[in-house]
């Protein structure tokens, strides 16, 4: 069973009712980010009930010590850590005395939050009776600024509503800054931050702190101020690890009393060995400036000029919309292009997985931000990994790797690998694959080369001499092998010939190969700087030609890895419901004794690939591994979603698309309570655009081949290919839309296009139509 309380709404995300039960899972979905720092949406005022307070800043973290049982050689020493930042956004309540706490008051009347995703605008409102007999309505207002990224802001008003002998409220704010916060997921249950000072400055507040072992330096820092109608006494207050202000008023029946706070962080990360406390004392001043209103006037433009890039509209179905919405917000709270970041599985959500990077980013992220940002963005994902190659040549030398072969790391904040699990550190090797197929994909669509030229090819070959080394050949099949490997099904570990693991690297072998033959790798500087003979690159091309790939000649399949038809092959269907995710119900023996499958596998191949398969062949795969496929991955809904779209399985495609685009809005797999997952939801936009809208890149062009479900009366999106704005808009009768379908099944739907600027060659259902903008 999956949760069903947050109400459909096409623009936000909306909560209505107190239930402490849902508290952790709504401080996940209502979180904040402007892609250099965020948080959960933690109460502002004190909560004794269940919480997980969280926030975090882009690219500081920790080496937590890794704690295992057993120690192996090559073992990462540290599993990195996305800090829990100190907290900016506490404000203290007390009524008359008694703190306003919703987990011991005596009534909530009313509560509601919001998550307007159209402004990037947080909003909670709640009636409550407290023991004294007060009853009062607050109304709190929050964002994180994105024109003033290092920042965020707060307004929080409480109104009297019923007061013993109608007598005025006295009402005390204490809106606080606090440096003593330790990770939830600490292995070793240490506090990551060294408090160096606290500083008041008049109603200006500043803890400047450091991490252990990193040395991040970051002031933490808040501006506050409160308007009444009655006298205001502040006193101020603060400990080692402690600043907070106190604010004194009364405030009549039916009055308004409120609160405004600035808050955030400067940082090291990103401003360097400089004087941070000067530069948060310019910020606040900035927007003291700037006021409230004015900030937020500023945040509602700038998440409209985000929106009228990246929107997906979807006509007739509300949940679909606003699912859409959410992983699309999502996504550009997490990152928007900053220098040195990149796109964390939580993103600002939360602490699980730890690190910044993994495969996810060039697997499912890059074509989002590819297609909804523009070039420099994603070319500086791409920079990102050629900027850490000598620390995957690193991470391949623990193992045993040599002449500049490149092992990227499974999980990564530097550049090496701290992912603390044998199973995945020494085995899920085809993330590699996933790096240089991001290198493809972005120079299919954007056309540069150039990046190619100057820094790709080192990635490409790097990789290239992984994979030639990690092969050996076997006398018994007379082929290239790969054995001991975790492909992306995670329920299968220390496999042997996985064959998506074998075909990617195939693939990256011959890919190296022709490029560097593409960029006449014979030009003295780059045979130079990368050292590759032509004697190298045939032994490449022999490995590819020459690799084993398991096949079922009873099903027509490629095997998931060698032992798979050795398993009780049993379809998912009938394992309980009460015991899926089974993950959280089943021991790990009985998991990978099973033939269930977490996400994509093989099928993951057939979507990176699918041009190198029959339609037909594609077909008989899906059919068989779709059954066996539990979905607990956040990554493989998406996957099949777009796979079933191409095969003409609207059903499947629709369903499948429900389910990854409201995978934690639904909580589906039971787990939001920790964090959203927020690369999965760039592969919710790949099911709109590349499952339902069809769009490939082939030959430089465009291509797109639409269907529309029949639960839907019409969508569009729009495509920043090459410096042209494209929008493409689907309505009309349910389609069977591909070619290859009769056409008695069923009416493609009616497609039309817009183009900003210029001239644009698209193909549409094979034929090539010319768009041309209407200032032409």
């Amino acid at each position: 069973m999956h949760q069903d309380y947050i109400l459909p709404d096409p623009w936000c995300i909306i909560e209505e009712g107190f239930d402490p039960k849902r508290v952790t899972r709504s401080e996940s979905i209502f979180s904040l980010g402007n892609g250099t720092h965020g948080g959960r949406a933690t109460f502002e005022e004190l909560y004794s009930g269940e919480s997980f307070q969280g926030s975090y800043i882009g690219g500081v973290y920790y080496p937590d010590k890794t704690k295992v049982g057993w120690w192996k050689n090559g073992y990462p020493e540290y599993f990195a850590k996305v800090l829990n930042a100190p907290s900016w956004i506490g404000i203290n309540v007390y009524i008359n005395g008694e703190p306003l706490d919703l987990n011991t008051c005596a009534t909530v009347r009313y509560f509601r939050r919001e998550l307007n995703m159209k402004e990037g605008v947080y909003r909670r409102t709640f009636v409550v009776v407290l023991h004294n007999g007060v009853e009062v309505a607050v109304k709190v207002t929050r964002f994180l600024s994105l024109s003033h990224d290092d920042l965020g802001a707060i307004r929080y008003e409480v109104t009297p509503l019923i007061a013993p002998k109608g007598e005025a409220v006295a009402i005390r704010f204490e809106p606080y800054l606090d440096s003593g916060i330790t990770n939830h997921d600490s292995n070793w249950e240490e506090h990551f931050w060294e408090t160096d000072e606290t500083k008041l400055t008049g109603q200006r507040a500043f803890i400047t702190t450091h991490t252990k072992k990193t040395d991040f330096k970051v002031v933490t820092f808040q501006r506050t101020e409160v308007w009444s109608g009655e006298e205001t006494i502040i006193k101020p207050h603060h400990t080692d690890t402690y600043i907070s202000l106190n604010y004194l008023t009364q405030v009549s029946v039916g009055d308004t009393v409120y609160l405004e706070k600035f808050g955030g962080y400067v940082s090291s990360f990103k401003y360097g060995d400089t004087d941070l406390l000067t530069i948060a004392k310019e910020r606040v001043q900035a927007v003291v400036n700037l006021g409230f209103d004015g900030l937020l006037a500023q945040q509602q433009h700038d998440w409209a000029a985000i929106w009228e890039r990246a929107d997906i509209t979807i006509e007739g179905d509300v949940k679909a919309q606003q699912a859409i919405r959410f992983n699309i917000f999502q996504l550009n709270q997490t990152y928007l292009g900053g220098k040195g970041l990149n796109i964390g599985p939580k993103g600002f959500t939360g602490e699980k997985y730890g690190g910044s990077t993994y495969w996810d980013t060039e697997a499912y992220c890059m074509p989002f931000y590819t297609a909804t940002k523009n070039e420099v963005v994603a070319r500086q994902l791409l920079e990102y990994r050629y900027n850490q190659l000598p620390q995957a040549i690193a991470n391949a030398e623990k193992l045993g790797f040599t002449g500049g072969a490149a092992l990227y790391p499974m999980v990564t904040m530097n550049g090496e690998e701290c992912h603390n699990e044998w199973e995945i550190t020494f085995e899920e090797i085809h993330r590699n694959g996933a790096i240089a197929y991001a290198i493809d994909r972005y120079v299919r669509y954007t056309g540069d080369r150039d990046y190619l030229r100057e820094k790709g090819i080192d990635v490409l070959v790097g990789i290239a001499r992984f994979w030639a080394q990690r092969v050996n050949f076997s006398e018994e099949k007379q082929r290239y092998v790969i054995l001991g490997v975790t492909g992306p099904n995670e329920y299968e570990n220390n496999v042997n010939n996985n064959f998506y693991t074998n075909y990617i690297a195939a693939w990256c072998l011959r890919y190296a190969s022709f490029e560097l033959r593409a960029l006449s790798f014979e030009e003295s500087e780059v045979r130079e700087r990368l050292g590759v003979t032509e004697k190298e690159v045939q032994g490449w091309l022999r490995i590819a030609e020459e690799m084993y790939y398991p096949y079922s000649e009873k099903y027509g399949v490629y095997l998931q890895q060698e032992g798979f038809l050795d398993k009780e092959l049993k379809p998912t269907s009938v394992i309980p419901t009460e015991q899926r995710p089974i993950n959280q119900h089943w021991s790990w023996d009985r998991i990978l004794r099973s033939p269930y499958i977490k996400q994509a596998d093989t099928l993951q191949g057939f979507y990176f690939f699918e041009d190198d398969f029959s339609e037909e062949a594609l077909r008989r795969h899906y059919e068989f591994y779709e059954p066996f496929t539990v979905h607990e991955s956040s990554l493989s809904p998406c996957v099949h979603s777009i796979l079933a779209a191409r095969l003409g399985k609207e059903d499947d495609a629709y369903w499948l698309y429900l389910r990854t685009a409201r995978l934690d809005l639904d909580d589906y797999n039971h787990e939001v309570h920790e964090g959203l997952h927020i690369t999965s939801m760039a592969g919710t936009w790949m099911s709109v655009v590349e499952g339902f809208g069809g769009m490939r890149v082939k030959d430089g062009k465009l291509h797109f081949a639409p269907i529309l479900p029949k639960e839907w009366q019409g969508y569009s999106f729009k495509i920043n290919f090459r410096n042209q704005i494209l929008k493409i808009e689907i309505r009309g009768q349910r389609s069977e839309g591909r070619e290859q379908r009769s056409e008695t099944r069923g009416q493609r739907p009616e497609v039309s296009f817009e183009v900003d600027k210029g001239t644009l060659e698209v193909v549409l259902y094979g034929e090539v139509v010319k768009v041309e903008a209407k200032s032409n």
